[in-house]
């Protein structure tokens, strides 16, 4: 019998030693366990928010596709003010793991920039959602500092800053910073492009600097000039409807002056300064005077909310210009004697530049810095001289100092703010010209302005 109570004390001790075993070691495994269960639960967390911003981004891409296709649907092709949901299906499954929704914010006036905002989540875990934002924007034809159809010289006092291209030869004795383009590999040069002239050079030559020359590209493919050819029609009904349209003055044009306040005080042209004969890139004689010299108040009015207006007569232009406005001139059908031109007589100026003011002015023939404009002249501005120049004409000894554009210039014809003899001396116009590229015309250009076949480009992406 003590033999039998000895062994059961033994198996006793041994629970005994057994329990107190298990409960050290569950006192020890709770909190491992805890933790485990916790780190399980942030890798689950982590995943369902990788999979919603996964979703989200596919938002934003199911829309970028949506607007390739409908590029002016801002409405998920629904007519109605969102949000916009969809399903997100699983691609080896096909079956629905979550969903996004949309809110699309339109391009404003004078603005190709549309706002995507994607929200994504699954649907196992709906309410860990994620955010992706996205801007697109259609490039306008402004994505040039300078684009011309014909033959281009830049001289040594010249600075062109920003992308530049010509369908014909480019000489180039200045500055730039960007490409610098011909869509000619070889030409015959101009006299007009100075000595050794005419020759055979390539698409870009001259005595710019190394580093210059080391922007310099040929050939490229040539632009169409005929894609800057607003459509005149839609802008003259758009001004007539909305905007400001001012129809031929039966006297000697209209003179628009911007103001700082926003609005724009238009006069009609009752008498011109008298200058001597000029001539153009072309070395045709103009005789006709390109200063006002009386003029009589028509109306002053705030610029129209499309931005758009319209003449049907040759117009100058000045002022401080505070929104974003197209002033285009134009007869239509168009016909070679009675296409207007765009004279400039005083600085153009944005109140700010900041993006938030913008100028066009859009010529169906050329446009002219008048005889009498100042010594020193800026003009913030994208040009378009559809089917002439921008130019200061030639009027032997009429030199004057230094003149920026800020914006840019597109011209079909031969461009010049400045003229050079045989020598290279400044014997007319500018002796000092720059080009300054205005960046904020990429997406965001005067209303109703020419814009590229590009389509939409991504211009930047945010997620929360």
């Amino acid at each position: 019998m003590l033999t039998k109570s000895k062994k059961n004390n033994k198996s006793g001790y041994a629970l005994i030693y057994l329990i107190v075993i298990i409960f050290i070691f569950s006192t020890m495994m709770f909190p491992i366990i805890d933790s485990l269960a916790i780190r399980m639960k942030v890798i689950r967390s982590g995943i369902d928010r990788e999979q919603a911003l996964q979703i989200a981004d596919a938002g934003i891409n199911y829309y970028q596709w949506h607007l390739a296709h409908f590029p002016t649907d801002y409405q998920d092709g629904t007519g109605e003010t969102g949000p916009y949901v969809h399903d997100y299906l699983d691609f080896d499954t096909q079956e629905t793991i979550g969903q996004f929704s949309l809110e699309i914010t339109a391009p404003e006036t004078g603005s190709t920039i549309v706002t995507i905002e994607s929200t994504g989540w699954t649907n196992n875990n709906p309410n860990v959602k994620r955010t992706v934002t996205a801007r697109y924007g259609v490039p306008s034809l402004a994505k040039y500092s300078f684009l011309s159809n014909a033959i281009v010289w830049i001289g040594d006092t010249e600075s062109v800053t920003g992308e530049m291209q010509s369908n014909n030869g480019i000489r180039f004795d200045g500055t730039g910073n960007a490409p610098i383009q011909s869509a000619k590999e070889t030409y015959t040069c101009s006299s007009n492009q100075g000595s050794p002239c005419p020759t055979l050079q390539n698409g870009v030559w001259g005595s710019a600097s190394q580093s210059v020359q080391n922007l310099w590209n040929f050939p490229v493919p040539m632009i169409d000039f005929s894609s800057l050819t607003s459509d005149l029609a839609g802008l003259k009904s758009s001004a007539e409807t909305a905007g400001i349209y001012l129809p031929p003055s039966n006297d000697d044009g209209y003179s628009l002056v911007f103001n700082s306040d926003g609005t724009v005080s238009v006069y009609k042209v009752t008498k011109l300064t008298s200058n001597p004969t000029g001539w153009d890139v072309n070395n045709v004689a103009h005789n006709e005077y390109t200063g006002y010299k009386n003029r009589s108040l028509q109306f002053t009015q705030a610029i129209p909310d499309n931005g758009i207006i319209y003449i049907e007569d040759k117009v100058w232009v000045e002022g401080v210009v505070n929104g974003k406005v197209i002033v285009a001139a134009a007869v239509l059908p168009y016909v070679t004697g009675t296409a207007p031109t765009i004279y400039i007589p005083n600085n153009i100026t944005y109140l700010n530049k900041d993006g938030s003011n913008v100028l066009g002015l859009l010529a169906q023939k050329d446009i002219v810095i008048s005889y009498g404009a100042p010594t020193d002249l800026e003009v913030n501005a994208a040009l378009i001289a559809q089917n002439g120049s921008t130019q200061f004409f030639y009027y032997p000894g009429n030199v004057k100092n230094s003149i920026t554009v800020y914006g840019s210039i597109m011209t079909y014809g031969q461009w010049t703010w400045s003229w050079v003899n045989s020598s290279g001396t400044i014997v007319a116009g500018y002796t000092n010209t720059n080009s300054v590229y205005d960046s904020n015309l990429l997406f965001s250009p005067p209303p109703s302005f020419p814009l590229s076949a590009e389509g939409y480009q991504q211009i930047d992406w945010t997620s929360n």
